[in-house]
């Protein structure tokens, strides 16, 4: 399987102890979040259709995809691994906002979302196959756009350029001038993986972050 190390630590140091912790993404945004926990991990992409389903809800399609990530790539390891899965999906008005991929697209999006509620589903699975274990949380945020003016969209969109987020606005950087207010359980669930639901399935998986830490020392 294509892994890549993203942590200075190596794997191998603490193989005999602790799985491989292999996160089942690309995304530089929840790379750098897991990298804040300080764990040797590497990464593989999944390979996942992320079509919703007819009739599926935007928070049902988020755990839905997080789980499939997470399994699919669960499924191109050997080994004792621990596989991470995260999804992210938008909703307005019970709608999914995916990721825009085009300036017009992400346009539109802002245009609707502006003076609104906007619902961020951050689903994120783990999955331990030696041991059976698999687990999921879901952690949503409400965002409450300003009333932004389509000059405002277009020059936060030229400058940003967020085609790859879901919903448009990348609140970790200057998007966060687009909003009034964030109603959230965790800070980082809004930027793509929910910290304090990662740990707390690593610890249901029998990996303890903060023992880890201590064994890397």
């Amino acid at each position: 399987m294509p892994l890549r190390t993203q942590n200075a630590s190596s794997p191998a140091q603490t193989s005999a102890l602790w799985p491989r912790l292999v996160l089942g993404s690309t995304s530089p945004y929840r790379k750098e979040l897991l990298a804040r926990i300080g764990l040797p991990f590497e990464t593989c992409a999944p390979r996942v259709e992320e079509a919703a389903q007819p009739g599926e809800l935007p928070r049902d399609l988020a755990r839905r995809l997080a789980q499939a990530k997470a399994q699919d790539v669960a499924a191109q390891g050997s080994g004792d691994i621990l596989v991470i899965g995260s999804d992210q999906v938008a909703e307005l008005h019970g709608q999914a906002l995916g990721k825009p991929g085009t300036h017009e697209r992400a346009t539109a999006q802002l245009q609707a979302m502006r003076g609104q509620r906007v619902l961020f589903h951050t689903a994120v699975c783990v999955v331990r196959p030696q041991t059976g274990y698999m687990g999921t949380r879901l952690s949503t945020v409400t965002v409450v756009f300003r009333q932004l003016s389509d000059e405002d969209i277009d020059t936060y969109l030229h400058a940003e350029q967020p085609y790859d987020c879901a919903g448009s606005a990348k609140a970790e950087s200057l998007g966060i001038v687009l909003l009034d207010a964030i109603e959230s359980d965790d800070p980082t669930a809004l930027i793509g993986l929910p910290l304090i639901a990662t740990s707390q399935l690593l610890r249901e998986a029998g990996t303890d972050p903060l023992s880890w830490r201590t064994a890397l020392r």
